[in-house]
């Protein structure tokens, strides 16, 4: 496969960027130590918000429970009347994620099930079905009608769901494997949370009266990570057929961007941690399989005058030689952050497109 890999050194002061249940930060054992870690799911969602910013016309996707309501209001653009428009949105909703009909009790027009879906593919199932309810069709129809329109809007506005792809598990036709491959980051490092101890000062309370408004403790942790994150080029430009190479390259370039600069927004305002990669080491293959370069850490860095990331750096470029010269990984270009600015480096990649 044709593919694009990056591998980001990155560092955070005191953050909770992913918490688990209980609100502390995220961790994993690896090497037989323990790592921070932030999930997948919470990177993939923080770059796909940011490449929306970088790129709204091409990444239009919503992930949503919330899909009746843009649905009927389609169906009426469409031509359809009410209520046959709420109440054909409800049976496509029902088919699609299942209607949950305790939030209509309570007012609310919802599925079950989270469904990843786009305006255009909104538009033409909506100007499909209007067709098809001038012929008295049976519910049947509507569902194949639906996931068939949604199918033929080609993904025209929505890159996003093309490279993080969707999973409906009531109709196949509709699921898509995502063009990005995405790893947990983990700390190169030991890491261990810790626990912050605050107390809040009463303003209205009276200067004679000791003693905090309230206290309490909340967990953090800081860390040099290592991510990996991929793009399947071929998967992607078939996903993509409807656009243009110029609008490909348009993809590319902002998922690239918001794969490097996104970072999760959990306590952005108490513990602020946004920060740029370290290290970039970014390579284009036209053939081969994915393969991070975590297996640089399984033994864990240790922490000396020079700090984390300079060790960290060395141990991913021997794991990579090591890749290149015992494995046969070869790749047609590589880059490298610093060394170049971020234009340059998204520009030598997208050359070899």
């Amino acid at each position: 496969m044709k593919l694009i890999e990056l591998h980001i050194l990155q560092s955070f002061p005191v953050s909770c960027l992913n918490r688990d249940d209980l609100g502390a930060p995220k961790s994993a054992v690896f090497g037989g130590v323990n790592r921070a870690r932030v999930s997948s799911q919470c990177l993939k969602r923080a770059i796909r918000e940011h490449a929306h910013e970088l790129c709204p016309k091409l990444f239009q996707g919503h992930r949503s429970r919330l899909i009746i309501e843009p649905l009927r209001d389609a169906l009426a653009k469409a031509g359809v009347a009410e209520p046959a428009a709420t109440d054909t949105a409800k049976l496509v909703g029902e088919h699609l994620a299942t209607f949950d009909k305790e939030a209509e009790k309570k007012g609310a027009l919802k599925v079950k099930t989270l469904m990843f879906l786009s305006p255009a593919e909104i538009k033409e199932m909506a100007q499909a079905l209007a067709a098809l309810l001038k012929s008295n069709p049976k519910a049947k129809d509507l569902d194949k009608a639906a996931a068939k329109a949604a199918k033929s809007a080609a993904l025209k506005d929505a890159a996003d769901i093309a490279i993080f792809g969707r999973m409906v598990a009531s109709d196949q036709s509709l699921t898509l494997e995502g063009a990005g491959l995405f790893s947990h980051a983990l700390s190169t490092h030991r890491a261990d949370n810790e626990i912050d101890f605050f107390s809040a000062v009463d303003d209205l309370q009276k200067a004679e009266e000791s003693g905090a408004g309230m206290t309490g403790t909340l967990e953090f942790t800081s860390a040099c990570y290592y991510r990996y994150v991929a793009l399947n080029l071929d998967l992607l430009h078939s996903h993509l057929v409807a656009l243009t190479g110029n609008e490909l390259k348009q993809v590319v370039a902002a998922f690239l961007r918001a794969a490097l600069l996104a970072v999760p927004d959990a306590r952005k305002n108490s513990m602020n941690a946004n920060t740029v990669p370290a290290f970039v080491l970014g390579t284009l293959k036209d053939k081969g399989q994915p393969i991070q370069l975590v297996n640089a850490f399984e033994s864990p860095i240790r922490p000396s005058g020079d700090g984390l990331v300079k060790a960290s750096v060395a141990a991913l470029e021997a794991e990579f030689k090591n890749l290149k010269e015992t494995w046969a990984a070869s790749v047609v270009r590589e880059c490298r952050i610093p060394g170049m600015t971020l234009d340059q480096f998204s520009a030598d990649l997208l050359a070899g497109l």
